[in-house]
């Protein structure tokens, strides 16, 4: 098969070195705002001379959501099959673009829009298929992992640790959609909509990253054996509600999510009848990420025309989930406390959805507002 490539950044070209050497598939155009000396096919930056050539499968590793979404349809109505890694695109238009591949007769795949390199969308896909999915959570994003991964090692403070992130390559020159928790929002969604065959949407998912954390909230959760993850969840109760979040969240230093380092990933799902299944691995960079995408290209190329699941029952997400939450803030706060953590304090159980509709108003007050749930 032949491949279009949209895009040649760290995605784009690990998965280009990938497929040099296959006989199978073949990248026989990339669409590149500059030359490319160092590749012998078709370079351009015009999408219809791409598009207009003799490709099968349309792989897009741009990222963002325009010119992606005009190239993504363009790509299936002109009935080529689409791979993607990006996961704000198939959030934004989740239910709009699987229709159209279905009109179409075409392919579209995403494997490389959650986990990176894990196996993760086609094992939910998979386990979907013979047993209900009540649950899926974990270490989605590998930027903010590294990140708390080193303050916790070297007593870092957020700004000299962000600022070696975005050095090393972990980190964007923007890291908002990182930090705030946006890019493991996106995720959670994804993933939500195939455990559970609905149609969630970004905005129904309660969110709060790890921009404000410091040194010292790392120093107080270190003396006492606790560690901060940034986890998103969700979970569909027996009554189809579903509750879902994004934050950095406390467990105890023996806690399998402690043990993820630097930038890897951690997901799980949880099944009536099979029980817990974990995966975890690296969560970015080029090569994993790009074997997702060369995974796709060939489960298209042996046959595979679905994507990863046909219902999409509209849903909502409450924040139902009574926690503790770690909150420091030089804000007055009016909710009970259970105890002391270094300079914040530790709330009694309360609704999620509770506990980030208060961070977000004390952020509004104290733009160094800083909030954990404990596990």
């Amino acid at each position: 098969m032949n491949i279009a490539l949209l895009g040649f950044g760290t995605v784009g070209k690990g998965f280009y070195d990938l497929t040099v050497g296959r006989e199978d598939v073949k990248v026989t155009a990339v669409l590149s705002r500059r030359p490319r000396e160092e590749l012998t096919c078709l370079v351009s930056d015009d999408f219809h001379e791409i598009l207009a050539s003799d490709v099968d499968i349309v792989v897009e590793v741009m990222g963002g959501l325009h010119p992606a979404y005009e190239y993504v349809c363009e790509a299936l109505r002109a009935g080529k099959h689409v791979v993607t890694a990006n996961k704000w695109l198939m959030c934004e238009y989740y239910q709009e673009l699987v229709k159209l591949a279905k009109e179409n007769g075409v392919a579209l795949r995403c494997t490389a829009a959650a986990g990176g390199g894990i196996p993760w969308l086609t094992n939910l896909e998979r386990v979907a298929r013979f047993d209900s999915i009540y649950k899926v959570e974990g270490i989605l994003n590998g930027t903010t992992n590294f990140m708390l991964d080193a303050m916790t090692k070297n007593g870092s403070d957020y700004g000299e640790i962000l600022a070696e992130a975005q050095r090393l390559g972990f980190a964007e020159a923007d890291p908002t959609a990182d930090v705030e928790g946006y890019d493991a929002r996106r995720k959670i969604v994804l993933s939500a909509n195939i455990a559970f065959g609905v149609d969630l949407k970004e905005a129904d998912v309660a969110c709060f990253g790890i921009a404000t954390v410091s040194a010292a909230d790392i120093a107080a959760f270190t003396e006492r054996g606790l560690v901060c993850r940034l986890i998103a969840s969700a979970e569909q109760a027996a009554d189809g509600s579903i509750t879902a979040t994004v934050e950095p969240t406390l467990f105890p230093a023996a806690a399998a999510e402690a043990a993820i380092v630097s930038s890897g990933n951690r997901v799980v799902l949880y099944a009536k009848h099979i029980g817990e299944q974990s995966f975890s691995g690296a969560g970015a960079g080029g090569w994993p990420t790009g074997s997702s995408v060369l995974c796709d290209c060939l489960n298209i190329l042996d046959g595979c025309r679905q994507f990863y699941t046909d219902q999409f029952t509209p849903a909502s997400a409450a924040g139902n989930a009574l926690r503790r939450y770690y909150i420091r803030t030089s804000a007055p706060l009016s909710v009970a406390v259970e105890e002391s953590l270094g300079s914040g304090i530790v709330t009694a159980p309360i609704p999620a959805a509770q506990a980030h509709r208060m961070i977000a108003a004390l952020r509004a007050e104290d733009n160094t507002a800083f909030m954990a749930a404990l596990r």
